[in-house]
């Protein structure tokens, strides 16, 4: 009698083998697809409703406000995010809108840039780096926003999965565009951001193995330059030239120069969006210990990627040292934090890290204590991340709803189109009020001296603000104080009126 075969029933997926090229299309839309679902819902219930511009996003909506004239665009900045946001705002001034609109479009970037990588990664691995991705206050919060650093974020996670797709299948062209386009969308909203991508991509492209090398750094030079040239255009007719605009560009950040800057991103992560100086003490060391865990998880999980597969283990080292480079000059070069300037660095580590996190729970499976405890983990860093993003939600209603009573305290008295303001806060109260933002000579602002802006107050309604009880300027002294509604972490509030300014 034959000697019985045991069988063994198929198990759950194994992340230990390559990806299937021929792994269903419409499976994969639907987990990725319910990941960027998620993170637009989630955008659109913490920041939709009442949330106002922030300084950064006033100056790049105003570029394209139909309403108001155009704040001061300093050197470093890029036309990019004026432009993605100039459809709707062109249509409705409304803030909920652009919050929508730019929630809606932030979520299908997410699903875009991670549909690249799927026949480099395993699909739980994908959606596991989407959510911890889009999970993080930092995405939550900038996402509906008029800001660049999420669009770099998803294009370098983009661009780098396509170089890969390349390689991967080199008689497939597409690849080839997607780097491309990615890498000029990079560059449009971040210029320099779009070097930092580049170089680490580049080196991708010509250590893998296969043909077409060639095409591929031609496609990463083309959406290099497509996408840096209205820039470097623009420092030519405005700036007085390229290295100018840069030179202009590296004051206004501090100068640039070995300024290691971890303490300063470590204590920023409890909710503060711009760290300059950063001499807080660290009170919420809770909000930082992913951050503290992230080196160690994502080397990792390029350990684990390489024993699973050669596909696998090249997609998470690009990612990884993509995601490096891409954080390099905020963590060393730059002597102060602002979150957002990592959005990128965490888009690509999250490969890495979802690949380490994604074995540890494939081995707990059958222990289902180790399971829970960490499923708890889990959960109790989304909901620290959710916390954070309430806080700076309900932070940034406040000062919507003051920047609004200042707005129409200042067209009580006479503030009205064609009007200037300058002085503390300019830029938000003069677009709130309909007015143009001037700021005198000297500053990363200046756009005006102080003898042609008194000039200018003999012909048209002008203010300048003034914080703390300062005294009013030596040009405006003999201007008209008044007293305006506190704005939050102001010491008071006033404005010097200028002759026009007539209520």
């Amino acid at each position: 009698m034959p000697a019985q075969r045991s069988v063994t029933a198929p198990g759950p997926p194994d992340d230990r083998t390559e990806p299937s090229p021929h792994r269903p299309r419409r499976k994969d839309l639907a987990a990725l697809g319910t990941v960027a679902a998620a993170y637009a819902l989630a955008q659109t219930a913490f920041m939709a409703a009442g949330t106002g511009l922030g300084w950064d996003e006033t100056v790049y909506v105003s570029q394209v406000s139909p309403d108001t004239p155009a704040a001061f665009f300093s050197a470093p900045r890029a036309r990019g995010i004026s432009w993605l946001v100039a459809p709707l705002v062109t249509l409705t001034p409304s803030v909920p809108a652009l919050r929508i609109f730019l929630a809606l479009f932030s979520a299908a970037g997410l699903l875009t840039a991670l549909w690249t990588w799927r026949r480099l990664l395993p699909l739980r691995v994908l959606t596991l780096a989407g959510a911890l991705f889009a999970g993080l206050w930092v995405s939550l919060f900038y996402g509906p926003q008029a800001m660049p650093n999420l669009w770099v974020a998803l294009a370098a996670l983009a661009a780098t999965g396509c170089v890969l797709r390349a390689a991967h299948d080199p008689a497939d062209r597409r690849p080839l565009v997607g780097i491309a386009a990615a890498v000029a969308l990079a560059a449009l909203m971040r210029p320099s951001d779009a070097v930092w991508l580049v170089l680490p991509a580049a080196c991708v492209a010509a250590l893998l193995p296969g043909p077409r090398k060639a095409a591929r750094l031609v496609a990463l030079a083309a959406g290099a330059v497509l996408g840096a040239a209205p820039w470097v255009v623009e420092a030519r007719l405005d700036y007085g030239g390229l290295l100018t605009r840069l030179h202009r560009a590296g004051e206004i950040q501090g100068g640039l120069g070995w300024n290691p800057s971890f303490g300063h991103h470590l204590r920023s992560l409890g909710g503060r969006t711009l760290c300059r100086p950063c001499d807080i003490p660290w009170t919420q060391p809770v909000t930082s210990l992913w951050w503290l865990t992230l080196p160690l998880f994502a080397t990792a999980g390029v350990a684990l990627a390489y024993r699973s597969g050669r596909t696998p283990g090249r997609a998470a080292a690009a990612a990884a040292a993509t995601g490096l480079s891409m954080a390099a000059p905020y963590l060393l070069f730059v002597g102060y934090a602002a979150p957002r300037f990592l959005l990128p660095a965490y888009a690509l580590l999250s490969l890495p890290v979802a690949v380490a996190l994604a074995r540890l729970f494939g081995a707990a499976r059958s222990r289902p204590v180790l399971l829970g405890a960490l499923c708890l983990v889990l959960a109790a860093h989304l909901t620290l991340q959710l916390m954070v993003t309430a806080q700076l939600a309900a932070r940034s209603r406040t000062t919507h709803t003051a920047f609004g009573a200042v707005a129409q305290a200042l067209r009580g008295q006479g503030l009205r189109a064609p009007c200037v303001i300058s002085g503390e806060e300019a830029v938000r109260v003069a677009f709130r009020t309909g007015c143009a933002s001037r700021q005198l000579l000297g500053g990363h602002d200046g756009s005006i001296s102080a003898a042609a802006l008194a000039a200018l107050a003999r012909t048209r309604p002008t203010a300048v603000l003034v914080e703390g009880g300062a005294p009013a300027p030596a040009w405006a002294r003999t201007w008209r104080p008044y007293e305006l509604p506190a704005l939050p972490g102001m010491k008071g509030y006033r404005a010097y009126l200028g002759p026009a300014a007539i209520p």
